[in-house]
């Protein structure tokens, strides 16, 4: 109980510093804001924001930072008889429809700023294929549990799919995401309307699944 309500707070306090930066960066310019300025319209020294954060690109990036897992998540949940790359795809295609802001398909005047932040910003733009490592590994992860517990033909030969092929795979996916996410972003900031681009940003998605799929149902992902 205690160490529960410890990382809430911890998680809270965490959430309020990147919430008083990334205003401060959206104010000012991500150059022109010290972490100094940042403690201090925070109201912490430097020493304890540097507990929480180790850099400026991680103060933004930590929204970013939630999502890390979600791809393993929703392969390790997916239906019967769906593959990985299928319920990545449903799940993109799901969040399209829900404008969700990882898709890039959100005209949230606070998301568009912020997506420009990250995308205009080049040490926040190369930290953020940082994190895509982190993803790429746990979704490698799932991706490998996925093939190891499918069934296999009676008299199959077979193996296993070796882990560096889920690696391969997994970081496909992860560019491609990206790729597609700061496309629909771009769509939208140059003064498109959601409407109008979400049926491009599906059609892309689909093209996008189906070359992943080429290559990787022919190791049985």
């Amino acid at each position: 109980m205690v160490e529960g309500l410890r990382t809430r707070k911890k998680e809270r306090t965490r959430r309020a510093l990147s919430d008083v930066a990334i205003a401060m960066f959206l104010e000012h310019g991500f150059d022109r804001v010290g972490v100094a300025e940042i403690a201090a319209a925070a109201e912490v020294s430097k020493p304890t924001l540097f507990r929480y954060f180790s850099s400026k690109e991680d103060l933004v990036l930590h929204r970013v930072a939630d999502h890390r897992a979600e791809a393993a998540a929703v392969v390790r949940a997916r239906p019967a008889g769906r593959t990985p790359l299928d319920a990545l795809h449903d799940a993109f295609l799901a969040g399209l429809d829900a404008r969700e802001p990882t898709t890039g398909l959100c005209d949230d005047p606070e998301v568009m700023a912020y997506h420009r932040l990250v995308f205009d910003t080049p040490s926040l733009a190369a930290r953020l294929v940082e994190y895509g490592a982190a993803q790429t590994e746990s979704l490698a992860q799932a991706m490998s549990e996925a093939a190891d517990a499918a069934p296999r033909a009676p008299g199959s030969t077979s193996r296993p799919v070796p882990h560096l092929t889920s690696r391969l795979v997994a970081a496909q996916y992860v560019a491609v995401r990206q790729i597609l996410a700061r496309d629909n972003w771009a769509a939208l900031a140059s003064g498109r309307t959601v409407a109008e681009v979400h049926r491009e940003a599906v059609a892309a998605a689909g093209t996008a699944f189906e070359l992943l799929r080429h290559g990787a149902q022919a190791h049985g992902l």
